[in-house]
């Protein structure tokens, strides 16, 4: 008799739950969009912008270097620190990307060599 009771309250149960289950199949869905809309700023806007930023920084090091107040022993350290900076920047933002492209190939078995970044989209 208990076994009944016990099979008879599983099964209920059971039945009970599946629209929960399937209801709650439209939020994660929701969830799965998010992050995917977020994955996708990442990849379209703010990395490229990063780049930019980084390139506008070493450009702006090598006017300050060479033309703006170039007898000026300041303004060319100034411009000597911009231009080391940016190029650090470019350095462990390249590495960095490698490192993970290395990490995801090596995890998830893909061959599809990675996407270049391009310029900053909407």
């Amino acid at each position: 008799m208990k076994n009944k009771k016990e099979l008879f309250t599983t099964a209920s149960l059971s039945f009970l739950s599946v629209p929960v289950v399937a209801s709650a199949q439209q939020y994660f869905g929701q969830v799965d969009t998010f992050f995917t809309r977020i994955g996708g700023f990442i990849d379209n806007v703010l990395i490229p912008l990063i780049f930019t930023l980084a390139l506008l920084m070493f450009i702006y090091g090598v006017f300050k270097y060479f033309f703006v107040q170039g007898d000026s022993d300041t303004a060319r350290d100034t411009g000597r620190k911009y231009i080391l900076w940016a190029i650090l920047g470019f350095v462990l933002m390249v590495s960095i990307w490698g490192i993970v492209n290395v990490i995801a190939t090596g995890l998830f078995g893909t061959t599809t060599p990675p996407t270049i970044p391009g310029t900053p989209t909407l």
